[in-house]
Order: C-alpha cells, then sequence, then structure tokens
C-alpha cells in the first residue's frame, strides 16, 4: 500500500499498539515506508517479533514492549506521539466466550488505559480498532453505522464498551477520535495457527496440507472480507481528514461485497492449485455452526467514501490472490 498518494506527513510520530500483530504489523511497515517515526507496543500475547524483525533496524523504529493493561507503560508508549493508531485486542469470539475475564481486561480497561495516556499526552488524535460483531443480532443489510443490534458474545460486548467510552472522550475532553469497525481482514501476516486462527490462513494452512478443510455450518453463512491494504488505506486517511465532520464518529471498513464460506473454499482451491494441482479435488468437511457467529455481513461504506475519501482498492478475489502468494511463498 502506497500511502505517499495519501499524502500523510512523513515527520509524524505515530504509535501502533498491538504493532507486532497482523494488522498492526502492516500499518508500522507502511508508516516507516512513508518516512514516519513509529513507535510499536506490542506484549506478544498474540503479536509476533518475526513481523517487525525487518523494521528493527530502521531508526524511525522504536519498540516498547509492555502491556495495554500497565498504564505506565501506555503513558511511555504515548510521550512525544502526534497520533495513535490502537490495534491491540484480545480478537475472536470463541476465546471470549471461554474466557470473558480476559477479553474484558484487554478490550476494555487496556482501551480506557491508552485513552488516558492519549489524552494526558495531548496526541492529535486516536484512532482505533472496532468491530463489525458490534452489529450483534441486527439482521439489516448491508450494515449502516448508526444502526446496530444486541452483541452475540462477550467480544462484541468489549468492542462496543470502546466506542461508547471513544464518544466519552470526544465529548468530556474534546479529544478526536475516529472508531473504525474491521470486517473479516485477511491478508499477509495473519497468522494461520492456533486455536482461535482466521478462516481464511486456516484454510489456505489445511489445503497446503492436503487437509480437508471444515466449515462451520452449511457455508451458506456470509462474510464482508476485507483486504488488509484496504484496513491499511482507511487508517491513514482517519489521520490525514481535516474534515471537522469527519472526527468522533465510526466507520465500515470493508469492501462492501459479501463472499459466503462454500463460495471462499472454491475460490481459495481455485488459487492454490495453480500451485498444486492436488488442492482441487480436496474435499470440504462441515461442522456444526459456531456459538456468537452472525449468520451474514455485509456493510455499507458509503460514509467512508463520503467523510473520509476512501476508495478501497482490493476486492475478494484481488485479495485472495494476493495473500494465497504470500502464503505459498512464506509458508509452504
Amino acid at each position: 500500500m502506497n500511502i505517499k498518494t495519501l499524502n500523510l506527513n512523513p515527520n509524524l510520530h505515530i504509535l501502533v499498539t498491538g504493532g507486532a500483530g497482523f494488522i498492526g504489523s502492516n500499518l508500522c511497515e507502511s508508516l516507516l515506508a512513508n518516512g514516519n517515526i513509529v513507535t510499536c507496543l506490542d506484549n506478544f500475547s498474540t503479536g509476533k517479533k518475526k513481523n517487525i524483525n525487518p523494521f528493527m533496524d530502521n531508526p524511525n523504529f522504536n519498540l516498547i514492549e509492555g502491556d495495554i493493561r500497565n498504564i505506565e507503560d501506555c503513558y511511555k508508549a504515548c510521550n512525544g506521539v502526534n497520533y495513535v493508531l490502537h490495534q491491540a485486542a484480545l480478537g475472536s469470539v470463541p476465546r471470549s466466550i471461554n474466557d470473558p475475564i480476559t477479553s474484558n481486561d484487554v478490550n476494555v480497561s487496556g482501551f480506557l488505559n491508552m485513552l488516558v495516556a492519549a489524552r494526558d499526552a495531548k496526541t492529535k488524535r486516536f484512532v482505533y480498532a472496532a468491530s463489525s460483531s458490534t452489529y450483534g443480532d441486527s439482521k439489516s443489510l448491508p450494515k449502516l453505522e448508526d444502526k446496530i443490534g444486541k452483541p452475540l458474545s462477550p467480544y462484541a460486548i468489549t468492542k462496543y464498551v470502546n466506542e461508547l467510552y471513544a464518544d466519552i472522550f470526544g465529548k468530556t475532553y474534546g479529544m478526536e477520535t475516529i472508531g473504525l469497525r474491521y470486517f473479516n481482514v485477511f491478508g499477509r501476516r495473519q497468522d494461520p495457527d492456533g486455536a482461535y486462527a482466521a478462516v481464511i490462513p486456516k484454510f489456505v494452512m489445511q489445503l497446503m496440507n492436503h487437509e480437508s478443510p471444515t466449515i462451520n455450518g452449511d457455508g451458506s453463512y456470509s462474510r464482508d472480507f476485507t483486504y488488509i491494504d484496504n484496513v491499511v488505506q482507511m487508517n491513514i486517511r482517519a489521520i490525514v481528514t481535516n474534515n471537522p465532520e469527519a472526527v468522533n464518529t465510526v466507520y465500515n471498513v470493508a469492501y462492501g461485497e459479501r463472499t459466503d464460506l462454500n463460495e471462499l473454499v472454491s475460490s481459495l482451491k481455485k488459487y492454490l492449485s495453480t500451485f498444486d494441482s492436488k488442492i482441487g479435488s480436496i474435499k470440504v468437511s462441515y461442522g456444526p455452526n459456531r456459538k456468537g457467529d452472525v449468520p451474514h455481513s455485509l456493510a455499507s461504506i458509503d460514509k467512508a467514501k463520503k467523510l473520509l475519501g476512501y476508495s478501497p482498492e482490493f476486492d475478494i478475489k484481488k485479495g485472495l490472490g494476493e495473500a494465497v502468494d504470500w502464503y505459498w511463498e512464506n509458508l509452504k
């Protein structure tokens, strides 16, 4: 993602929390390529040092190994920073169902610590990762930012609480905040391992290993899969905007099209078959639906287009092609 065309001032000092994670490391990479000074705060509970190893010798990159649950670490990380891109969180609906206390500690208490630290450091703007899970049991499609339902998981509750806190800090302390509701982000560096791996890298690894991927349900559930470069673009647009109507609100971050899981696996098999023809004949298994899963997800991105000038460059097919190439080269 070339962010120079988005006119981001290269002299800015930007903090990326969770900067060793999937999304965070891609943000760090793009910001450093633009010439920015980047501080990464990460405790490596889910982030990986290999994601940021390429940046360690860059004089503009500073790693703070710390935890957002420790407010002193948050103060240290915010020192001298112009903007915060807050990505640190414990993701995954199933993880939050299995351990709601830790998810709340990280996603709510940690988020509040970061807001306080950013406020006291007088940072220009606090841009944070929100979630499409906030739409909960709302059945309306496409999802519009001002119409949400009741949350369906502890994780969804934590991400909605983030939005409420950000709104209050804007009204009470005059902070500028922007929430980005991510819709099923995928792409390079997304971890295929572990019990809570995202569906695309998990399926890719299973197919590369000639294993049958297991779809939860009958495969009709659909998602607005969003390539990482679209997400990087939105974060940068949230920094550069000088439109007063564009701050202290939330945006959907997506492409604006939905793909069901059967279509997803079919596309993955097609792309991976160019490397290994045997993958095309691998059968798919089906299991029970997961607790807390929303049947369908599709975002309206009209608000982001209008107020931030968002223009996603990668649809699902183009994004999957890029992602599969990266996985084959780096994980095979």
